[in-house]
C-alpha cells in the first residue's frame, strides 16, 4: 500500500472546507447526470438473440441457460474466473462475489436473477463456494460447455500461445486462459433469450461496493498495482497474495 501522511494534506477552516466541498459537489452532480444518461443509452443497445443451447452443471444436475432465469425475465451472469494454477477461484472474482452477496434478495425481488458461471468442475466449484460462505449465490459450471469461449472469457492454449486473444472487444495479449466479465440476458414470454449487454475488465468496477466506499476515504483504494491487498474472505491476516493472474 502507498504511504500516507497527514502532513501532506492542506488543513483549512470549516468555511474554506465547505467552499472546496461545494466546488467538488458540482462536479459530482455532473458525473451523476452523465452516468444516468449513459445508463439510459445502455438500455437502448440492440440485442443479440441466443440461438445456441447451453447446458451447465449445477449442484442438482444439468441446467440450461433458460433454467438459470429461475422464473424471472432478466438474468445477470458473472463470468467467474477459475485459477487452475491455484486450484481455486480467482481472488479478485471472489472479492467481487463477496460484494454481490448482500444484494441478492433485492435483485431477485426485482425480476433479476444473478448467477456466477465458472469453468471449474462442479465438485471443485461447490466446495469453494461452501468454503467462502456463498451458499445463497447460484453457481454453475460451464466446464463441458462452449459458453465461456463464445463469450470471450476463456481462451485455448493455442490462442494464448499466438500472443493475442479477443477480450474486451479488442485483440490483446492476456496472461491467463480465464478472464472476468459480466453478461446480461433477457427472456421473452415465448422463451426466446437475448444477450443485451456484456462488460469486462474495468467495466466491472461498478459491481464493487467496497471500492465505492473506499473511494470516499482519504486513502482511497490505496493500491500500487491494483487489488494486491485483497485476500479471500477467510485469508485476511495471512500473507497469501491475491493477484488476479
Amino acid at each position: 500500500m502507498k504511504e500516507f501522511a497527514v502532513e501532506d494534506r492542506k488543513i483549512v477552516s470549516r468555511d474554506e472546507w465547505i467552499e472546496a466541498r461545494k466546488a467538488l459537489l458540482a462536479k459530482e452532480k455532473e458525473l451523476t447526470q452523465k452516468r444516468d444518461q449513459l445508463s439510459a443509452e445502455r438500455r437502448e443497445l440492440p440485442w443479440v438473440k441466443v440461438d445456441k443451447e447451453y447446458v451447465f452443471e449445477g449442484p442438482d444436475g444439468k441446467v440450461t441457460l433458460a433454467d438459470l432465469f429461475d422464473g424471472r425475465d432478466q438474468l445477470i451472469i458473472y463470468h467467474f474466473m477459475w485459477r487452475w494454477d491455484l486450484d481455486q477461484g480467482c481472488p479478485s472474482c471472489s472479492f467481487l462475489t463477496d460484494n454481490i452477496k448482500g444484494g441478492l434478495i433485492h435483485l431477485e425481488n426485482h425480476e433479476v436473477k444473478y448467477v456466477a458461471v465458472s469453468r471449474a468442475p462442479i465438485e471443485k466449484l461447490a466446495a469453494f463456494q461452501k468454503r467462502l460462505g456463498w451458499q445463497d449465490i447460484t453457481m454453475v459450471s460451464s466446464y463441458e460447455s462452449d459458453f465461456n469461449f463464445d463469450h470471450n472469457v476463456s481462451f485455448t492454449d493455442e490462442e494464448i500461445a499466438a500472443g493475442e486473444v479477443n477480450y474486451n472487444y479488442s485483440m490483446q495479449s492476456f496472461p491467463s486462459n480465464e478472464a472476468p466479465g459480466i453478461s446480461v440476458f433477457f427472456k421473452d414470454e415465448n422463451g426466446d433469450i437475448y444477450n443485451t449487454y456484456s462488460s469486462f475488465a474495468r467495466g466491472l468496477d461498478n459491481l464493487l461496493g467496497t471500492y465505492n466506499l473506499l473511494d470516499l476515504t482519504p486513502k482511497g483504494r490505496n493500491e500500487n498495482s491494483g487489488m494486491e491487498w485483497v485476500r479471500y474472505n477467510d485469508k485476511y491476516g495471512q500473507t497469501e497474495a491475491a493477484k488476479c493472474h
